[in-house]
């Protein structure tokens, strides 16, 4: 896997701190600092996403997309996902997310709380490298709801 992120702000557009991400599947992406009051030419200008959002967001879609397979291969009849995100962080550098809880809302037909607890657990457990790689820093806990 591999990806290129390459600083906008040197080519006179209008956030100091823009960064467009190229994936090595061919697909891009921008991110955007926030703007700085005390400091307009270091920060950014609300264009896109923070970098740390974008982490979190990659996180959350990695563990969805696992929830969603695993009950699809439990022949459960799912028909939606989400996953929200919330996190705290150190108040020094290096600001890691502390903490993040993730409540997932899963919508089907007929489909055991128990599958969806077994599933998300799975997630955290074996398969969403994401949220692995992130509960080494941080306090990761999920609870969820299932919606007929």
């Amino acid at each position: 896997m591999e990806c290129t992120v390459t600083w906008t702000g040197a080519t006179g557009t209008r956030s100091n701190m823009g960064f467009v991400a190229e994936t090595g599947s061919g697909h891009v992406l921008t991110m955007d600092g926030a703007p700085d009051a005390a400091k307009p030419e270091n920060g950014g200008a609300n264009l896109a996403p923070r970098p740390m959002e974008t982490l979190l967001a990659g996180t959350g879609g990695c563990t969805a997309y696992d929830v969603v397979l695993i009950l699809k291969r439990g022949r459960h009849d799912v028909r939606g996902c989400s996953v929200k995100l919330t996190t705290e962080r150190a108040e020094v550098d290096p600001k890691v997310f502390t903490k993040i809880h993730m409540h997932f809302t899963v919508t089907g037909q007929n489909i055991p709380e128990a599958a969806v607890e077994r599933a998300i657990a799975m997630s955290h457990d074996k398969y969403c490298s994401a949220s692995i790689m992130l509960g080494k820093t941080a306090e990761i806990t999920t609870s969820f709801e299932v919606v007929a």
